[in-house]
């Protein structure tokens, strides 16, 4: 008890320096968990970047859509469509952009007679809610290709896809579950989300501070706990056999080119 009381009351020396060391420690790890949980705040509500066209003016006259995610909500989409029957390419933008982005590419698809879906994710563009950084943007682009699958104007058993980064990460998870996937083309592309939740925290001003890293991360695995078993890309690469891919390493990009690199190595 005499031990307790002269932490608790400090007289002697030694008891003032520890219990100093116990108020730092305290309040460092305080401060780290604030800062952190403001910085994965930043990372998963990146900010949206909204852009309305005019369906009626733009070329290629597309359709908005919507269809419905399973336990998220309603998803806007614009539909381009090409050839009938013909197969349809989803084209999956990337962190902190939006489907607005991708429109002359949309585009430029519809010319070569390919019908052409665009959406934003959660938390991007249209689309409310905040980015899991590929988790449950998975279930997003499912939803999509169950809604196109439904119409008899397209062939429903052939798509292509397209991403880059948080899109390229969505649009192989998806390939490597649905055989309808026959095409793929990705662009910065990783293996797990924490590895986008790594790159972004070392883009941070607030990456010197110590422990912040790791507080981030961790806290970023308790805001995705129902995803806590998904396995890496990787490990599933072997169910895309014989389907034509295409991976793009940006130089813009050199982080998320090397792992660009290492997924293609293991194709």
């Amino acid at each position: 008890m005499g031990f307790v009381s002269e932490l608790r009351y400090p007289t002697k020396w030694y008891a003032k320096l520890v219990a100093a060391l116990v108020a730092t420690a305290f309040f460092v790890f305080l401060a780290s968990a604030i800062l952190s949980g403001f910085l994965l705040y930043r990372i998963l509500y990146p900010g949206q970047n909204r852009i309305e066209i005019n369906t009626k003016d733009f070329p290629g006259h597309p359709d908005e859509i919507s269809f419905d995610v399973p336990g998220v909500g309603a998803r806007r989409a614009w539909f381009f469509p090409g050839l009938k029957i013909a197969p349809t390419i989803i084209l999956c933008h990337g962190y902190q952009s939006s489907s607005g982005e991708l429109l002359t590419l949309a585009s430029a698809l519809q010319d070569h007679e390919y019908n052409v879906l665009v959406f934003d994710f959660a938390g991007h563009g249209a689309s409310p809610g905040h980015t899991t950084l590929g988790f449950r943007e998975t279930r997003e682009l499912q939803a999509a290709i169950a809604a196109i699958a439904s119409r008899t104007d397209v062939d429903q058993k052939r798509f292509g896809l397209w991403g880059t980064n948080l899109g390229g990460y969505v649009a192989l998870a998806v390939a490597e579950q649905d055989p309808r996937v026959r095409a793929l083309a990705l662009e910065s592309v990783y293996d797990r989300p924490r590895d986008m939740l790594r790159l972004e925290i070392e883009r941070s001003v607030l990456n010197r501070l110590p422990f912040l890293e790791r507080a981030t991360v961790q806290m970023f695995r308790w805001v995705n706990y129902p995803y806590r078993f998904e396995p890496p890309l990787s490990s599933r690469l072997a169910s895309l056999a014989g389907v034509p891919k295409l991976l793009i390493e940006a130089n813009d990009e050199p982080e998320l080119a090397a792992s660009t690199r290492n997924i293609f190595l293991q194709l």
